[in-house]
């Protein structure tokens, strides 16, 4: 299977989960975000416009997916979208949707051990 390596600026070009899940969060996450850009759902609970959609697309996304994206309210976005981490498998799932291959976070090892071969030459 192909994978690509996650790094720092990933979700720049991606954009694949904020374009697949409904992003909801408590009312008083709502406070920080544009009233434009929300949805009540309940009395306690909101979701950002466009997600709660049967093709959702987060009304904060701009910018094209896979290709390069960013949102608008970064800063203030909810827990919900917090959540989603490079190479999770949510992150997966979204991305599986649009066609684009699997993120691997790739954690070296710290022991010197691990550098301990034999060099050639």
């Amino acid at each position: 299977m192909l994978t690509q390596k996650a790094d720092a600026d990933h979700c720049l070009y991606c954009g694949a989960c904020c374009a697949f899940f409904r992003v909801s969060f408590y009312w008083v996450e709502g406070e920080a975000i544009p009233e434009d850009f929300q949805e009540q759902l309940t009395p306690v609970y909101s979701c950002m416009k466009g997600t709660n959609q049967k093709q959702p697309r987060c009304i904060a996304l701009q910018g094209e997916i896979g290709q390069q994206v960013q949102c608008s309210i970064y800063s203030v976005r909810s827990s919900s979208c917090r959540e989603v981490q490079i190479g999770d498998q949510q992150c997966a799932k979204a991305r599986s949707a649009y066609g684009l291959i699997p993120v691997i976070q790739i954690t070296e090892p710290d022991n010197e051990e691990y550098y301990d071969f034999d060099r050639v030459g």
